[in-house]
């Protein structure tokens, strides 16, 4: 843990959960685990800027402390937790401490993920695959259950968890990877439905192309190629996904639970190609067209 904290915060603050003063998350407390960097990163900054006290969680301790650095520098409280989402322990330390150290626990965003390089299946080491598994759906799972168990004690609270666009459609040499994203998918769904009825909705984005430090260090013609798979002809941005997850955890979508929400420019409604041809039309070649 990065800083000396009281458990008192929710007395602390002069406002109750959620109060109309431009902040929709003051008063609350926000977990991050996967806060290290890209998207993680910046939904735990959001969740501040909108006046959560958050806890990020990630097994890099020191990237942890650099967000956590950023977040204090700006007026916002962040507690930073070492912390391996596939082992029960670690979780169940890491929810402990979030309450040790606020006293409750009202959002939390599963974002942390691991597994092999892509490959055709048949390539792919049992190994490799089992570790795409446990951080994916194993440490969903595990994430989600002793952060119910916390939640249920203040009176509800909302949980996002993080998929990606290769969990709904699949992806050509991302086995593991995309069975962990549609087993998050479907553990979203359960749990939603499990605790409807007890103040705790769970939801579930799944993102398209985003500018995460993969393909920043792929280059710009990974970029380019990237772009073009969306009907928007761009890629997304961690801080957009970061406010679809901001919004999914406030007040705002309080009747949404259970949902895949997709973060995609389009991708996940069909197929918008470059230039379409004319039946019985040869069909010209666009300038600066070097896909053919």
């Amino acid at each position: 843990m990065s800083m000396p904290v009281t458990p008192s915060y929710a007395a602390e603050t002069s406002a109750a959960p959620g109060a109309d003063d431009g902040r929709p998350m003051r008063g609350r407390v926000a977990l991050i685990a996967g806060a290290s960097k890209g998207i993680g990163a910046a939904t735990a900054e959001a969740f501040a800027e909108a006046g959560a006290a958050v806890v990020l969680a990630a097994r890099d301790i020191t990237a942890l402390e650099s967000v956590a650095e950023r977040i204090r520098a700006r007026g916002g409280r962040a507690t930073a937790i070492r912390a391996d989402v596939s082992d029960a322990g670690s979780v169940d330390n890491l929810i402990r401490s979030t309450l040790d150290a606020y006293g409750r626990l009202d959002a939390a965003f599963n974002n942390a993920t691991d597994g092999p390089m892509p490959a055709p299946l048949a390539d792919i080491e049992p190994a490799e695959f089992d570790r795409g598994i446990a951080t994916n759906i194993r440490g969903t799972f595990l994430g989600m259950k002793y952060q119910i168990s916390a939640m249920l004690q203040s009176g509800g609270g909302t949980i996002v968890n993080m998929a990606s666009l290769a969990g709904v459609t699949g992806v050509a040499g991302l086995a593991a990877y995309v069975a962990g994203k549609a087993g998050i998918i479907g553990l979203t769904k359960v749990a939603a439905l499990d605790y409807a009825d007890q103040g705790i909705r769970v939801n579930v984005v799944a993102p398209g192309t985003i500018l995460t430090h993969h393909l920043e260090a792929a280059g710009p013609e990974a970029q380019r190629h990237a772009a073009l798979a969306a009907p928007m002809r761009r890629i997304g941005s961690p801080s957009e996904v970061a406010q679809v997850v901001l919004w999914l955890s406030s007040p705002a979508s309080s009747f949404i639970t259970g949902a895949v929400i997709p973060i995609d420019g389009g991708q996940s409604a069909g197929v918008k190609p470059p230039q379409m041809y004319r039946q019985g039309q040869r069909m010209q070649v666009q300038d600066g067209d070097d896909t053919r």
